[in-house]
């Protein structure tokens, strides 16, 4: 089932609690009457005859023989026939209930037709627009390559391109000839005028990808010298092309497996009809689905065959096997391997944590003289470690949770098919980070220095830099292992975020934009990485990186920065979309929040009375728009005139308290920052109190994450998007018009 399209699907459940109810009256009903030989009541019956009579799906009172309950009749409504089907036998116990299942039946059988019929058309309507696509294509490769055809009208299956001396004709056919809501792709030859390149131009949507072009289509007259014909642009439409195919064929894979799964759904629920109420309705009403439009048309059949046959041959060089591949969708195969590992990392990571606590017990670590410098100098660099992990395995929970709710993540980050990490690969890689954190630690947990140079061992001292080396290396390795695709995937989408404001915002840019807001002070440990290994401090297990003004400086800098990205993703989207102000009340979140890092880190480094009061004012502005923005705008929560209330319509956790539990925890962690400036150490070491608020910042998030994207996926179920919109590289004139 297509997560999207629930509500649009036949209500399996519905029909068949109805039909429990029946059993049950039948039941009851078989129970107080006496037991009458049926022998007996078959020599009361009409004799139908030694030859079987053929029923028809649609038939008259008196066609209807004294086995069958019903008649389907089709009733013009608004234009549209609507199918109606009548009980014939309307006494008896039971009976109002069945003339309500087939009421409901009906209603279900018109509702999935009618969806089906609407989304037949979308995909006749983008099956032209990717037939123009082509046309415009053809030629556009014939320019570039300025290649002599021959036209040879015989040749029709034919997939090259042979000599003419002229270049205004020749292009692979992609219409068919039978009918013209049916002229799509084949491989007939027609003749195709290169005129077809005077009215398009390329997609604004594209032109970033086109820079030639896009400084030559604002300064040249010439249409074609506006298209810039060069390989390098016909190879990015080319890709563009396939990207748009792919995603067609995958809409139409789609609905081909939403018309065979509601058939199978009626044809079940007939089937358990007959089988509670001993009668022989089934094979009439599946006649009737079978006759109806998404029980019947084969145009989604024939739009793939279409499809395929067209993205072989000008997309696969003619290659069956390797087009093929490219265009079904991918499933996602789990691995034993991965569950092994991870369980492997996991138990690793149980381990070395009990090791730490009995090595730190047993040596007395916590009252050694070095404890304190130790916590000043190297606490900060695992640290690192732990935000990282701790945030990771907060999204292998969202992706676990997901999934058990059926929420369709994969679509909404836009991954590509087949490649997304599922829960494992995510713990895996997690927990395996831990377990090389964890080993480096109980490595490095030595308090003895060299007597004489005061030194600490080298080898021990930069294994936390060799680790986040290593990290880095791993996510930058070009080579296809550990999740190519997913690192390629995660490094653009952060390229976006960078370069903010100049890319457009999609869903992906700002859901890592945010999670990068959570990691603030991971951010600050990668800057006390270069001051203490780049100033030596390492050697001596120093801290005098607070001490020094740059430091301080860029303290304050690299806590701003994700929020100013996301400020200015915010921007951005204000600036595409003139007409929804949303986005620029986000932006002031963001903007509050700015100012409150700011006015807190001052007060955290200069203590004065001035700094506090405009961490309070600040921290408490954000900290109660950020709260309302998370549970009403993120989350949709908060709607008093919901079915159900304070909450949303759509659920899609059965259990209500937990939406009042996640906007409670979310309201307690939002104000983590109290302790900040009410200076509330418990007993512990200032760095140790800061990576516990840092952790619950990161848990707070972790929760933010799986509400945020239950309510885009409630969103896109409510408009029923599933595909991905994937733009197409030429407009037509009359495109530019609307």
């Amino acid at each position: 089932m297509v997560p999207e399209w629930q509500a649009a699907y036949m209500d399996y459940t519905s029909l068949k609690t109805l039909l429990k109810e029946i059993h049950g009256l039948k039941q009851k009903q078989k129970k107080s009457q006496p037991d009458t030989p049926t022998r007996a009541l078959s020599l009361y019956r009409s004799f139908s005859g030694l030859i079987q009579r053929q029923h028809l799906h649609y038939h008259d009172h008196h066609d209807v023989e004294d086995d069958e309950a019903i008649l389907v009749n089709s009733v013009q409504e608004n234009g549209s026939g609507k199918l109606v089907t009548t009980f014939l036998i309307a006494a008896g116990d039971g009976a109002d209930y069945e003339q309500e299942f087939f009421r409901m039946l009906d209603n279900e059988l018109n509702k999935v037709d009618e969806f089906y019929r609407s989304k037949v058309k979308e995909v006749v309507a983008e099956a032209e627009a990717l037939t123009k696509q082509m046309d415009a294509f053809i030629a556009f490769r014939i320019k570039t390559e300025n290649k002599e055809v021959d036209f040879d009208i015989s040749s029709c299956d034919d997939s090259r391109f042979m000599g003419t001396t002229d270049d205004n004709y020749i292009s692979q056919e992609i219409q068919e000839s039978e009918n013209p809501s049916n002229q799509y792709f084949s491989n007939n030859i027609r003749i195709a005028s290169l005129e077809v390149l005077d009215h398009v131009k390329l997609n604004q949507a594209l032109r970033h990808s086109f820079p030639a072009a896009a400084k030559v289509y604002c300064f040249s007259i010439n249409k074609h010298t506006q298209l810039n014909f060069t390989r390098g642009n016909l190879k990015k439409i080319q890709n563009q092309l396939k990207k748009a195919f792919v995603e067609f064929y995958y809409q139409l894979w789609l609905l081909k497996n939403y018309s065979f799964l509601n058939i199978l759904a009626f044809y079940k629920i007939m089937k358990k009809y007959d089988k509670i109420t001993s009668r022989r309705a089934s094979k009439y009403y599946m006649g009737t689905v079978d006759d109806s439009y998404f029980g019947s048309s084969d145009e989604v059949t024939k739009l793939m065959e279409r499809v395929e046959a067209t993205f072989i041959k000008y997309f696969s060089n003619s290659n069956r096997s390797k087009g093929m591949n490219k265009l079904r969708p991918r499933t996602k195969k789990e691995k034993h391997v991965t569950s092994f590992s991870t369980g492997f990392f996991a138990g690793g990571t149980a381990a070395l944590i009990l090791a730490l606590i009995i090595t730190i017990h047993a040596r007395d670590i916590l009252n050694k003289e070095g404890s304190v410098q130790y916590m000043e100098s190297m606490f900060p660099l695992y640290s690192l470690f732990g935000f990282i992990v701790l945030h990771m395995v907060m999204y292998g929970a969202n992706i676990y949770f997901w999934r058990r709710c059926r929420i369709n993540y994969t679509f909404i980050f836009n991954f590509k098919q087949g490649t997304e990490l599922g829960f494992r690969e995510v713990l895996f890689l997690s927990f395996g980070l831990a377990t090389l954190a964890l080993i480096s630690v109980i490595s490095n947990l030595d308090m003895e220095m060299d007597p004489k140079t005061g030194d600490y061992k080298a080898l021990t001292e930069l294994l936390p830099l060799n680790l986040v080396l290593l990290v880095m290396i791993v996510l930058l390795c070009p080579l296809n292992i550990l999740y190519r695709s997913s690192r390629y995937f995660f490094l653009t989408t952060l390229f976006h975020c960078i370069c903010a404001p100049l890319f457009k915002v999609k869903f992906q840019d700002f859901f890592l934009a945010d999670q990068l807001t959570s990691e603030v002070q991971a951010f600050r440990s990668l800057e006390y990485y270069i001051c203490h290994y780049g100033w030596g401090d390492y050697k001596l297990r120093q801290n005098t990186c607070k001490t020094n003004h740059v430091f301080n400086t860029f303290y304050f800098i690299v806590a701003v920065i994700p929020y100013w990205s996301r400020f200015l993703q915010c921007i951005r989207n204000r600036f595409d979309d003139k007409r929804d102000p949303t986005q620029g009340y986000n932006g002031l979140k963001y903007f509050a929040t700015i100012l409150a890092i700011c006015s807190r880190t001052a007060y955290s480094l200069d203590k004065g009375t001035s700094w506090r009061i405009l961490a309070w004012i600040f921290s408490a502005l954000a900290a109660i728009y950020g709260t309302y923005w998370d549970i009403v705008i993120d989350w949709g929560l908060l709607q008093r005139k919901s079915k159900n209330r304070w909450l949303r319509d759509k659920l899609l956790i059965s259990y209500k308290g937990v939406y009042f539990g996640a906007m409670v925890l979310n309201v307690l962690l939002r104000f983590a920052w109290l302790q900040t400036v009410l200076n509330l150490t418990l007993s512990l070491h200032i760095e140790t109190s800061t990576a516990i608020v840092a952790s619950l910042e990161i848990i707070r998030r972790g929760i933010w994450n799986f509400f945020r994207v239950e309510n885009e996926h409630l969103n896109n179920v409510g408009k029923f998007r599933a595909f991905k919109s994937v733009p197409l590289p030429f407009n037509y004139d009359e495109d530019e018009r609307k």
